[in-house]
């Protein structure tokens, strides 16, 4: 205890290097009555304070034996939890790589569903127009025909132009003195002329229908003309004559039709 280093050595003990044989060898000291901290006292104030010291080293001794087990444990647990750890950083960083493809597969995904829609409008509206074009060129092929039919119509009517003009002529001109039953006769003695003389015409031409129309004869009708296919003849002559016709008019029809006209 002279020692000028006693005291530091205490302070820098090895607590956790004492063994069971040192404080077996503490237990005999322990035993002896004396030992005592109110001996130590007596003896030297400063051996009271080593034999608090020594038996605080004892307890520590049984709770460190206690507490030793727990610490290398504590310390296996804090390693594994350490490799637990960087295994679930690895981890996380795996799933955040994978999370980071995920996304931009369905980035890529979308993209492709977009442009599938896209093209799918598209293909929906080429459909669409390509339907639409088959009807029009089936409705303009039955137009075609029609057209065709109409045309050949057409240029037969030009051909037989001649004839019907002059019959229509001869009947603005000629026919009007006569009565219905000379009209059709004075119509078949012309027809046989231009038979003769290889003229066409319309055959059974009605010069009413070729003269007007029925809008004409229904404002006529209107008017106060008289429904007869005579009174419309005469109708007829009156209206495309070039020059003024007699009118021979006993019942007054032609006076009244010509006044609401």
């Amino acid at each position: 205890m002279s020692d000028t280093g006693f005291l530091q050595n205490l302070q820098n003990f090895q607590r956790d290097r004492i063994n069971d044989e040192q404080i077996e060898l503490l237990q005999t000291y322990f035993r002896v009555p004396d030992y005592t901290f109110e001996g130590a006292k007596v003896a030297a104030g400063a051996i009271a304070g080593l034999l608090t010291w020594t038996r605080a080293m004892a307890d520590f001794f049984y709770v460190n034996k206690r507490v030793l087990p727990l610490k290398a444990n504590l310390v296996r647990q804090e390693a594994r939890l350490e490799k637990a750890n960087a295994q679930l950083q690895t981890a996380q960083e795996e799933l955040d790589r994978r999370e980071a493809e995920v996304a931009a597969a369905q980035a890529e995904y979308d993209t492709a569903m977009a442009i599938k829609q896209r093209l799918q409008d598209d293909l929906d509206r080429t459909l669409k127009r390509m339907n639409a074009a088959r009807e029009l060129i089936s409705g303009l092929a039955d137009e075609q025909e029609r057209w065709t039919e109409q045309s050949k119509q057409f240029r037969a009517q030009i051909g037989r132009l001649v004839g019907d003009v002059l019959l229509c002529t001869g009947f603005l001109s000629y026919q009007g003195p006569f009565n219905q039953d000379f009209r059709l006769l004075l119509a078949k003695d012309w027809q046989k002329l231009l038979t003769e003389r290889s003229i066409p015409f319309t055959k059974a031409l009605n010069v009413t229908e070729y003269l007007t129309d029925v809008t004409m004869i229904g404002e006529w009708k209107l008017q106060g003309l008289p429904n007869d296919e005579l009174s419309i003849q005469n109708a007829i002559i009156v209206t495309r004559a070039k020059r003024y016709p007699l009118l021979i008019d006993p019942q007054g029809q032609g006076k009244a039709w010509i006044k609401n006209k």
